[in-house]
């Protein structure tokens, strides 16, 4: 392969790598939105959108980056907006429906740990710009870690219906989290150029921290064998389509809108 093509695989890579950390946070802070005003307490409401707009934050300065690198003649707004179902490469766990409270709570959490451990090491890239956002984002992500493992506790070691929920929630959200470590050939070559992190190497400690958490919470770990993935390799779960209808309706029907 000639230089040339070596240094365009390279850069394609980086945009997709972007992609794969900026969808995670889009989809979860498309989600937390849905519940504005709908939360069970209006602190929690505010403390769960306020969450939302982090997320948001940190999104937009990916996709300043990915747009200002990108050999196409794209915004910000055209990656969050106009891609297809299929160009999305963020984990089916951020993609989960909001159930009910202790769903919401138990996706929160299971994602937040290991955004803060990814946050804490990408401050190690050799790309300046992602150095530069993981040391900004990551005061909101530790925050957004302690709110939910809070919640973890409250709801677990609470009253029995509490409980129950919560155990329920995390069975059934447990099988995403192995995707979590999965990584694509987009990561392998970031990895390779020291910019990428190697998220397998975060897994042991994934696992530690979380598992601690909810043996505090007087919960059950899952003991599964069977793991899904497919949303970072673009294959989504049926939820995704319904997500990117509502995300997607205002840029789609009044194209280029500014707000």
């Amino acid at each position: 392969m000639n230089s040339e093509k070596k240094d365009s695989r390279l850069h394609e890579n980086k945009i997709k790598y972007i992609y794969g950390i900026a969808d995670n946070s889009l989809i979860l802070g498309q989600r937390l939105g849905e519940l504005t005003g709908h939360g069970p307490t209006l602190e929690t409401d505010i403390a769960l959108t306020n969450i939302s707009l982090d997320l948001f934050g940190q999104v937009r300065s990916y996709f300043q980056y990915a747009a200002q690198i990108s050999e196409k003649e794209v915004t910000e707004d055209d990656l969050a907006f106009l891609r297809t179902e299929r160009e999305y490469l963020n984990v089916l766990l951020v993609e989960q429906p909001n159930t009910d409270f202790a769903y919401t709570i138990g996706r929160q959490f299971l994602f937040d740990h290991f955004h803060i451990l990814l946050m804490m090491h990408l401050q190690n890239s050799k790309d300046d710009t992602l150095v530069a956002i993981a040391k900004k984002s990551i005061k909101e992500v530790n925050y957004h870690k302690r709110f939910s493992s809070d919640w973890i506790k409250r709801l677990g070691d609470g009253t029995e219906e509490s409980k129950e929920k919560m155990q329920t929630a995390i069975n059934d959200l447990w099988r995403f989290t192995d995707e979590l470590f999965h990584t694509t050939e987009a990561d392998e070559e970031m990895i390779k150029a020291g910019v990428g992190v190697d998220v397998k190497t975060l897994k042991e400690t994934y696992y530690k921290n979380v598992s601690e958490v909810l043996e505090e919470a007087t919960l059950e770990i899952p003991d599964l064998k069977y793991f899904q993935k497919g949303g970072k390799d673009g294959i989504h779960t049926e939820h995704m389509g319904f997500i990117l209808s509502d995300m997607q309706y205002m840029q789609r029907t009044y194209p280029g809108m500014k707000w």
